[in-house]
């Protein structure tokens, strides 16, 4: 009688051993697939968690603030810093070699700039001029002719910054000659001078005037006599992030990125 219950005491322990060895490779078989399959922790869409830090246009204040919040919460880990300021003083801080991770430019001259320090650039938005005003447009301000008025105080962005650039070309393009009574280092210390007072009328980017819409009116122009301003982002080369870098990039391209930007009232690339 012993020797029978031994007997099945080892029966049994080998049967088990038998059925346990399958479940066991199938746990293995599926830890492999975790690690070649999901991404590591901390990160999201296999993107590593990271700290970056964006160099960005100071159009792109607004709009950016919500994109960073959005994109931190589908991406835990990661933390974004933005640096806001004309594209040329984001080019000249590159061109320093001061740390960041992406740049994203008002026009694709200033990203070519620093090509050689730039990943390939892909453009994200597209956007507009329009005049904005005093709220209610005090001054009856209708085209852009009537910033000719040398009773107006009309500000604009200095001819280096994009806005100054694209500002330029369409009043030269009507053969219109306005003389500003300030030159500023980005379009929204134009939108600024205009919400204080301090201006009667400047050209800034739709988005701009749209994000003070309770301060200022917008002024249409037409498109014939507009000018569409790209904002190309890239990736540095110097960045110690590289993918996370790239992963953000990427990001503003997807339909949740491109969401949040024509939310704002930038135009699709």
């Amino acid at each position: 009688m012993p020797r029978t219950l031994t007997g099945r005491r080892t029966a049994t322990a080998v049967l088990t051993a038998a059925l346990l060895v399958p479940l066991a490779a199938c746990g293995d078989d599926g830890a492999e697939k975790d690690a070649a399959g999901s991404p590591a922790s901390g990160s999201t869409g296999g993107a590593p968690a990271a700290n970056l830090t964006v160099l960005a246009a100071a159009s792109l204040t607004d709009v950016f603030k919500t994109a960073g919040a959005a994109y931190e919460k589908s991406h835990p880990g990661t933390k974004l810093t933005f640096s806001f300021a004309g594209s040329q003083e984001l080019v000249a801080q590159v061109s320093q070699g001061s740390p960041a991770d992406v740049l994203v430019t008002a026009d694709t001259k200033s990203m070519d700039k620093v090509g050689a320090d730039t990943g390939t650039p892909a453009v994200i938005a597209k956007n507009r001029l329009v005049i904005a005003t005093g709220e209610g447009n005090p001054h009856g301000i209708d085209e852009l002719k009537d910033l000719a008025d040398t009773g107006l105080k009309v500000v604009l962005a200095a001819p280096e910054v994009p806005a100054g650039k694209y500002s330029q070309k369409i009043l030269d393009a009507q053969r219109i000659t306005v003389k500003p009574v300030s030159q500023e280092p980005n379009v929204r210390a134009v939108l600024s001078k205009v919400e204080l007072g301090e201006a009667d009328a400047g050209l800034v980017y739709r988005t701009d005037a749209e994000s003070a819409k309770d301060e200022v009116d917008a002024v249409e122009i037409p498109d014939g006599q507009n000018a569409v301003a790209q904002y190309p982002a890239a990736t540095l080369k110097d960045s110690k992030n590289a993918e996370a870098a790239a992963a953000f990039v990427a990001w503003l391209s997807s339909p949740e990125g491109q969401k949040i930007l024509q939310d704002a009232g930038f135009q699709k690339p």
